[in-house]
């Protein structure tokens, strides 16, 4: 368990290299609100976006997820509690006005790169419309 990385993982680190040169800046592994114990894999602060890379084994990806064959009750569980944690965590974010965007680790990172970079620009955007200018 200890080799398991949680952060900085192959399919997030392309992400991000790509996310980085459409010029945007991100925080890594945060918290989007302060009193949720749970980080996202990409934080876009003022746009109110976090992003988070699925790994299929550990999220259950309707794909790719094959049910362990060792200790298969505990495993299977915690794939279950984890399925359950994400959809809760996406429901706080979303009431405290938050766009989640989620990723599975095998989608291309360059389409993932496109689909945040796209959304974090469609916020902006609207954020400069509705202030009053000054």
């Amino acid at each position: 368990m200890q080799a398991i990385r949680s952060r900085d993982t192959t399919p997030e680190r392309l992400i991000r290299r790509f996310v980085h040169a459409r010029g945007l800046r991100y925080r890594v592994a945060a918290r989007p609100l302060p009193d949720l114990r749970r980080t996202a894999d990409m934080v876009f602060r003022p746009a109110k976006v976090a992003v988070f890379i699925d790994g299929c084994y550990w999220h259950g990806c309707p794909e790719h997820y094959v049910p362990p064959k060792t200790n298969p009750g505990y495993w299977s569980d915690k794939v279950a509690r984890n399925m359950a944690r994400d959809r809760d965590t996406d429901q706080r974010l979303e009431a405290a006005g938050w766009t989640v965007l989620r990723f599975w680790e095998h989608e291309p990172s360059e389409d993932c790169a496109t689909r945040i970079a796209a959304e974090v620009e469609k916020r902006r955007s609207a954020a400069r419309k509705a202030k009053p200018n000054s």
